[in-house]
Order: C-alpha cells, then sequence, then structure tokens
C-alpha cells in the first residue's frame, strides 16, 4: 500500500446547545493507507458516525484536521463517494438514471454515461431492474443501487454508514459479499461504520474500537485472518470474544453515565 490516503490529525468534534456541550469526539488521530478497508466499530453514541460525517466534509471538526488524497477536507469532494444507510434514490428515477445522475451533473458525454452504467448494472447484478423504481425494489436491490450511484463517480475513497445494518442476514451477508469483490477488483479505499462486530471482522483489514463519548480510539487492530473467512474459525471466534470485550466495556460505560445523568435529573 501507499502513502496515506486519509490522515486524521488531532480532531475534536463539540456539539453545543443552550443547555450544554457534548464531546463527541476527543483527539481522534488515523492514518489510512490507499486500498485499506478500515471499520469503524462501537456503540451507539461512540461518534463513529460523526468521525465519518468529518472526514465525508457534511461536518467539520471543530479543531484539528483531516486531509484525503492529499487535499485538506473543508466539504464534501469527489474524492469521497458516501453511502447511507436510508439509500437515498431518487424515487421519480429509475434505477439506471439514478446511477447516471451524477455524471449528468459533471456533464459527461452521453455515450460515457450509457457505458459506465451498464457496466455497473452488470457488476451488481441489476440488469433486470434498469428500468424499475426505487419502489419497486427490495431493500437489497436499493442498497446495490446506491453503491452502484458511488461507483459511478468512481470516488478512489468510499465512506459507507451502515450500509447492511436495515437489512436480513441473509441479504446482508450477500451484499457483504458483493463488497468486498467490488473492493477487490477496484482498490478503493474504504471507511464502513458497523456496530456488528461480526460484519466488522467478516470485511475489514482493519478494526478501529471507538469508546463511548467522547470518542477516542480505544483499540486499532490489523485483521489478519485470511479471506474469505468463515465465521465459524476458532480463529474468527476468538477475535469475535476480544472485541466483544472492549465494546462491552464502552456500553457498560454509557449504561452507567445514563444512570447518573437520570439521577441528577
Amino acid at each position: 500500500m501507499s502513502a496515506s490516503h486519509i490522515v486524521v490529525s488531532n480532531v475534536n468534534k463539540v456539539f453545543q446547545s443552550a443547555e450544554r456541550e457534548v464531546v463527541a469526539l476527543k483527539d481522534i488521530n488515523l492514518e489510512i493507507p490507499q486500498g485499506q478497508f478500515v471499520c469503524l466499530l462501537g456503540p451507539s453514541g461512540c461518534g463513529k458516525s460523526t468521525l465519518l460525517n468529518a472526514v465525508a466534509g457534511f461536518a467539520p471538526p471543530s479543531s484539528g484536521s483531516i486531509t484525503a488524497d492529499g487535499k485538506a477536507v473543508t466539504g464534501p469532494g469527489p474524492e469521497r463517494g458516501m453511502v447511507f444507510q436510508e439509500y437515498a434514490l431518487f424515487p421519480w428515477m429509475t434505477v439506471a438514471d439514478n446511477i447516471a445522475f451524477g455524471l449528468q451533473i459533471k456533464g459527461q458525454p452521453k455515450a460515457q454515461i450509457q457505458a459506465t452504467v451498464d457496466q455497473l448494472l452488470t457488476m451488481l447484478s441489476l440488469q433486470d431492474f434498469r428500468n424499475r423504481y426505487p419502489k419497486d425494489l427490495s431493500g437489497g436491490m436499493r442498497q446495490r443501487v446506491a453503491i452502484a450511484r458511488v461507483l459511478a463517480l468512481d470516488s478512489p475513497i468510499m465512506l459507507m454508514d451502515e450500509p447492511f445494518g436495515a437489512l436480513d442476514a441473509l441479504t446482508r451477508r450477500n451484499l457483504q459479499d458483493e463488497l468486498l469483490r467490488i473492493w477487490a477488483e477496484l482498490k478503493k479505499t474504504i471507511i464502513f461504520v458497523t456496530h456488528s462486530i461480526e460484519e466488522a471482522i467478516y470485511l475489514a483489514d482493519r478494526i478501529v474500537v471507538m469508546t463511548y463519548r467522547p470518542g477516542t480510539v480505544k483499540r486499532d487492530l490489523l485483521i489478519e485472518l485470511p479471506r474469505l473467512r468463515d465465521p465459524a474459525s476458532a480463529e474468527f471466534n476468538a477475535l469475535k470474544r476480544e472485541l466483544g470485550q472492549l465494546v462491552m466495556e464502552e456500553q457498560q460505560r454509557h449504561h452507567h453515565d445514563e444512570l447518573r445523568l437520570a439521577a441528577v435529573d
């Protein structure tokens, strides 16, 4: 792998309201090489999505800096594609038109757009659905379209916020395998937010475990299990127990904080 594709330096994020100040991220430092698949793991409220949104440029940090592809992140940019859990498709557009939309905005020639759309429909097994509308698709198919739309823009970095969280177990595993195939073929750098320990181990080169608020890096682990990974293997389950203990510690801290705040109220 080459030089760092994403660099997060001393990042802090504070949300302020009239009632109180919430420190969502504290002293986050990460360097992610080009082509690495990184999962951000931790309980709800640990700042995973906040960090992802900061890298995406949607929610700049309160202090510190982020660079992507060698450039300072000051807002959203074409080198960073975002896949959301909610699919975020245009309901009035067909599958093909949803995939083509970003390319049309960029002003690409019609023939080039057609070729890209055809290629992605084939890559994601969507050929038979090109003229369907989102309402006619299953959740898994909608997420395939959302991934295709990001891939159409050819962003070297893909940011994914629990994209499979709302899917049933079988569809989720199928899309995990599709994503790994695409990642291996296209060599994208991926940051993937999940609260599923098994999903993180199955997908990632590296897992960053975050603490409950304020979100900091609790552990940064390289995953050296060979691919494709077997969730039934002893090695997989040993790592699952290790990570489970780390996440449980943060869940318990979350619970204790809730009890303390309830007592104050």
